[in-house]
């Protein structure tokens, strides 16, 4: 059993001012009794429980992931019909508008992460204890990580520094600029990187190599080179990270938090979820949701046939890449290379929506343990690998390159990666300047696949118009602000572009 955060996450029910579950609403209604500042943060132990809080919304994040491939050109939307999660089809085919549930549970659920972070923030100052500067660290990089995703996906939100939004605040808090969003992520993750341990004290926690590379990834996204060079470097010489030899080995359960892990988010199975309410679910709803549909067979279990590889992505793995048999699982070509398992019963599955004969495989339900609970393909204990070491070394390689700051540098991250992946030196990358630059691009495409990057790399790089089926320039580089927040908002926060 996977105990890390969990051993205190019964204390959530409590924050019932926070919990999102109760309204779809920005801001939920104060209920009649709440455990506020009033009578809480007394305690170093209060202020541990709010932080468990605030990383509990981290698993809501499997929506972030499902659509930040199902947005891109690596992946269709499938599912049991055109009509199945319409919210996923329309972003699929860039026809999304604001009315849109799946949008608006990004905005929903990465917000009230923010808002947690902030409680403990808007108190930081109520009561002193030993290591609360770790504490606040680790707040102000999670209010960071949920900031970060709310700008990726919605340009300028709405901020109201160290305090919690109220009823009525977005009608008068107005939407901050891109620019302000990544100032406050920048000024976070710096106070982070600075006072985070190195090491972490349970798994999942956040860590100094998380907020520097973390900060580094904003800084690319900013096309801040130097600084991104600067604070990922820092990543890379701290020796606490690694690639490891077996590639395959990192999307195991035994490859959890491994040596390649820079910041993982914790998935269990023993505590169920259904449908009513899919960010409650203690495991990772997207693994089920990119399950073969009714599978019988070796290592996997079944799922619902979402996320579906095209094969033009699974063709842009070359010839030798051992990766590519670890991403992208061809079931025909499974199923005949287990035609023999039970007694010769062999691989069964169904096919459904837009089926290429392709799955994410990295994602995959695997086989689950005795004391799994709940419908069990929305609670599958796969962790979700958030930053990792690969990814660093190849947003390094970018930010060099294109930086226009060391170019041999940028090759020696680069081919670390690759060397990995083909087992040799034989695939190393020789070119230099604008050349080099496509090279890293593609490397993060097959080494990162399915991994939910590939959509806001493609709009952050300006490559999204010709690569992404329907995508309209100006208007498809941000997501639309649900339509129940413009109306909440009453003219105070206006509509993206082109919605």
């Amino acid at each position: 059993m996977k105990k890390y955060l969990y051993t205190t996450v019964i204390m959530l029910t409590l924050f019932s001012t926070l919990c999102i579950s109760c309204s779809d609403e920005f801001v939920d209604p104060k209920p009649e009794y709440s455990i506020d500042s009033e009578n809480y943060f007394n305690s170093k132990e209060d202020y541990d429980q709010a932080l468990v809080a605030a990383y509990d919304l981290l698993q809501s994040s499997y929506v972030n992931v499902l659509l930040g491939e199902i947005a891109s050109d690596n992946t269709l939307c499938g599912g049991e019909s055109p009509t199945d999660v319409i919210g996923f089809q329309q972003i699929d085919d860039m026809i999304h508008t604001p009315v849109n549930s799946n949008l608006r549970d990004v905005w929903n659920w990465m917000f009230a992460g923010v808002q947690r972070a902030n409680y403990i923030l808007e108190f930081k100052d109520k009561t002193d204890f030993p290591q609360k500067t770790q504490v606040i660290a680790e707040a102000r990089f999670l209010r960071a990580y949920y900031q970060f995703e709310l700008v990726k996906w919605f340009g300028g939100i709405p901020m109201k520094g160290d305090a919690r939004f109220k009823i009525g605040d977005e009608k008068t808090v107005p939407r901050s600029s891109r620019e302000e969003v990544f100032a406050s992520i920048e000024a976070d993750l710096t106070f982070a990187a600075a006072n985070l341990s190195p090491i972490a004290s349970q798994k999942g926690r956040a860590t100094k190599g998380a907020a520097l590379a973390l900060l580094g990834k904003a800084y690319l996204y900013e096309n801040k080179f130097t600084q991104a060079a600067t604070a990922l470097d820092g990543v890379i010489s701290s020796g606490k990270y690694s690639l490891v030899a077996d590639y395959n080995s990192i999307f195991e359960m035994d490859g959890e938090n491994g040596s390649e892990s820079v910041f993982e988010v914790q998935y269990t199975d023993v505590e169920g979820a259904g449908f009513g309410c899919l960010q409650c679910s203690e495991g990772n709803v997207a693994v089920g949701f990119s399950g073969v549909r009714n599978y019988s067979g070796p290592l996997f279990s079944s799922g619902f046939s979402f996320n579906i590889p095209t094969k033009e992505s699974a063709d842009a793995f070359e010839a030798g890449d051992k990766r590519k048999d670890v991403a992208i699982l061809d079931i025909a070509a499974w199923a005949a290379a287990n035609a023999s398992y039970d007694g010769g019963k062999g691989v069964s599955f169904g096919k459904g929506n837009e089926d290429t004969g392709y799955f994410n495989r990295k994602y995959l339900p695997r086989k689950r343990s005795a004391n799994a609970a709940g419908d069990l393909n929305l609670t599958n204990p796969n962790n979700y690998r958030a930053i990792r070491y690969a990814d660093v070394l190849l947003m390094a390689a970018e930010a060099y390159n294109r930086g226009g700051i060391d170019d041999a540098k940028a090759k020696t991250y680069l081919n670390e990666v690759r060397r990995r992946a083909f087992g040799d030196n034989d695939h190393d990358i020789s070119a230099s300047g604008a050349a080099l630059t496509d090279f890293i691009y593609a490397e993060r495409r097959v080494e990162l696949f399915g991994e939910g990057h590939r959509f806001f790399d493609l709009v952050r790089t300006g490559k999204a118009v010709g690569k992404i089926p329907g995508f309209t320039a100006n208007k498809n580089e941000l997501f639309p602000l649900p339509i129940e927040e413009i109306q909440f908002a009453n003219g105070n926060w206006q509509q993206n572009p082109g919605y």
